[in-house]
């Protein structure tokens, strides 16, 4: 599948893949829980932290100026050492500002991962591999996060939560550090821009990525909680969906990466959106664990349909272009995160099913953007050999 110039690169971001998700994933099933049995708090609380754990996110675009200081994949690897320090210090700070700081941390690292990872694919890869690479990473991302869930499954009987949770990013932590002494580039990757800038014939990709962004914070911010809150989902529950969630996507995510080749991004992303609307509204009227579960897990794999944004952006993009678009479109991305989440935890204290009706209708207006993907007919260029 590999030249033997990419194995390097697609191992590299293998093994720091793998890091993220155990740091995002485990905190992700942790925190929930944490909040509302160790620091009682309610769903503004949540809210507002989310809104602070997506400002990160929002400055991602500063990631190209550290570009200028510190190479790519360096980056890459600080960042998750600086995941696994917040994900590790979570438990020792067990009030709403703790959770808020160590927050922050954590998702500095994340953030600025996942930026340099969509840049750093989509330089190495060709557009017929992209896809496949993305797929088979986010697979890797599944399988990852079962193991983190199956950790805190086994820690559960015998470590509190800052057990947990330094047990994590301890792990997290030393992957990074061994990528810190990874150097897995070569020469042939064209120099990238490294300044900010808009251009209007990525119009589409911003556009799209923005509604991503608004719709992510409804899935990542309020099904959970909703599973936590109101069908008082246990910490060892949601364990549990976690991994049949991730076992289902393990499946999934690479015959994601054939459909895009096989299909095309416009119909990828078409189906994603009328999926979201169905799904968002099943959230807001379901009345059984079994169904919110079930609507958990569907949502889960077309969020990895969103993959399709990326490619399509590929498709479209110069390539030296792609480092500074991928940093500018991780902020668009994010710039409903840093508000939607507050006004949405309001708004659930008013009825909980008005974010999800407000996702229903993001939603619509999605699946009419995603009518306007056309490709060039020179897709099947390579974006690195």
């Amino acid at each position: 599948m590999f030249e033997p110039h990419q194995k390097p690169m697609f191992r590299f971001l293998a093994v720091l893949t793998a890091a993220s998700m155990v740091g995002l994933q485990g905190y992700s099933i942790l925190i929930n829980n944490f909040a509302v049995e160790m620091v009682h708090l309610e769903g503004k609380h949540i809210g507002i932290i989310q809104s602070v754990r997506e400002i990160p996110g929002f400055l991602a675009l500063t990631a190209v100026y550290v570009m200028m200081m510190v190479r790519e994949h360096r980056l890459s690897a600080f960042s998750i050492v600086l995941l696994g320090i917040g994900v590790g210090m979570t438990g020792f700070f067990p009030s709403f500002s703790g959770i808020a700081l160590t927050c922050l941390v954590m998702s500095f690292g994340f953030h600025y991962y996942e930026t340099t990872n969509q840049s750093l694919t989509l330089q190495y890869f060709s557009t017929h591999l992209s896809p496949l690479v993305m797929g088979k990473l986010r697979s890797l991302a599944a399988i990852s996060s079962i193991v983190a869930a199956g950790a805190i499954w086994v820690m559960g009987g015998f470590l509190d939560y800052r057990g947990m949770f330094l047990a994590l990013g301890g792990v997290v932590f030393c992957l990074g550090i061994w990528a810190l002494f990874q150097d897995p580039t070569h020469e042939s990757i064209p120099p990238q821009r490294l300044r900010m800038f808009l251009k209007r014939r990525y119009w589409l990709y911003y556009a799209l990525t923005f509604m991503s962004g608004a719709r992510r914070q409804i899935f990542m911010v309020f099904s959970i909680f909703l599973l936590v809150k109101l069908f008082h989902f246990s910490v060892r529950e949601m364990t549990i969906l976690f991994i049949i969630n991730n076992a289902v996507n393990w499946f999934v995510n690479p015959l994601i990466g054939r459909a895009i080749n096989a299909f095309g991004e416009r119909l990828l992303c078409s189906i994603e959106y009328i999926g979201v609307v169905a799904i968002f509204l099943t959230y807001a009227y379901a009345s059984s664990k079994g169904t919110v579960a079930a609507m958990y897990i569907i949502d889960s794999i077309l969020f990895n349909f969103a993959v399709a944004i990326r490619t399509y952006f590929q498709k479209i993009a110069d390539r030296e272009d792609i480092a500074p678009t991928s940093a500018v479109g991780f902020t668009i991305n994010h710039i409903a995160a840093v508000f939607l989440p507050a006004l949405g935890g309001y708004l659930w204290m008013i009825d909980y099913r008005i974010p999800f009706i407000s996702g229903a209708a993001l939603g619509v207006v999605s699946l009419v953007l995603a009518q306007f993907i056309r490709l060039p007919a020179r897709t099947g260029q390579a974006a690195a050999h």
